[in-house]
């Protein structure tokens, strides 16, 4: 799938039904750095989550999808990244391509930090955090 380079921001939601409308929220923080404003109109692509994806699919698909792929990061590599949820064990979650989930100790919901990508596994990456990044910059 091509990305656009006007893509503003990128993140998950459900939709939710709220008096006999569907909605899918924005997280505030997309709106708090400057990606969105209020009141604006844009334009939202919507895809299906994998497990959605894999629940829909049906003998008659042309090419099955491949049902393992590499993971998209690799050791070494760096990345600056928003903390999206923290674990049961107190770690931040991220998310890269394809909701490929980043586990990052020492960090806090909604933090900006740069990464170091020190192992990678077949559906989950660790990292260290590099710097941490302010929401100006």
């Amino acid at each position: 799938m091509e990305i656009s380079e006007q893509l503003q921001c990128l993140f998950s939601g459900k939709v939710e039904e709220r008096n006999g409308s569907y909605m899918i929220k924005i997280p505030e923080q997309e709106v708090r750095l400057g990606d969105l404003q209020a009141d604006e109109t844009y334009r939202v692509a919507v895809l299906p989550s994998p497990t959605t994806n894999e629940a829909n699919k049906t003998n008659a698909d042309p090419e099955p999808e491949q049902t393992s792929q590499t993971p998209p990061v690799e050791e070494g590599e760096q990345r600056t990244v928003e903390i999206e949820d923290i674990g049961d064990q107190g770690d931040g979650i991220t998310r890269v391509e394809r909701g490929f989930v980043v586990i990052v100790p020492d960090t806090k919901q909604s933090e900006r930090v740069t990464i170091e990508i020190t192992d990678v596994r077949e559906n989950v990456a660790f990292a260290e955090v590099v710097e941490r990044v302010s929401y100006y910059e």
